[in-house]
């Protein structure tokens, strides 16, 4: 199966909103993100999506989804790396995600546990910080190009 990862257009959103819907994750916020937000798709079909909302040097890793069909094959995996490399590139320090369900998942790509009261204040902007996600939600915390098994260039 050959999919392709690209970043998302104004075209996919509502695609990527009924991608997020079905997998029970927050929509608020996605319109405002949409330029950071990346898609897999084969045939024009929308599979998987993985977004990123930008703060300063920070950024928030949000809405990694998966369409049932092509669990299990490593579509979710790929797209993280995408996005996770790109903000590489774009230089940002810190990466934070909130998790009620993929704690276990995130450690595969540099992410940590931490404490919520951890978050850089900048954050606070994101509508995932400001209730769309439940207090209980389990914070995590990746360093600039700290991908376990991948070499980066230091510059």
């Amino acid at each position: 199966m050959t999919l392709a990862i690209r970043a998302a257009r104004p075209g996919d959103l509502v695609a990527i909103q009924a991608l997020l819907s079905s997998t029970g994750l927050p929509l608020q916020g996605v319109t405002e993100h949409l330029p950071h937000f990346h898609v897999a798709e084969q045939t024009g079909m929308l599979l998987a999506v993985a977004g990123l909302e930008v703060y300063a040097t920070s950024g928030l890793l949000r809405s990694v989804a998966v369409a049932e069909e092509v669990k299990g094959r490593g579509v979710g995996s790929d797209l993280v790396r995408r996005v996770l490399a790109k903000a590489d590139e774009d230089r940002l320090a810190t990466l934070y995600l909130l998790t009620t369900t993929a704690a276990d998942y995130f450690p595969r790509f540099g992410f940590v546990r931490i404490d919520r009261g951890s978050l850089p204040p900048e954050l606070n902007a994101s509508e995932e910080l400001r209730g769309e996600c439940p207090a209980s939600a389990i914070v995590m915390r990746r360093s600039a190009l700290s991908l376990p098994g991948e070499a980066h260039l230091a510059s």
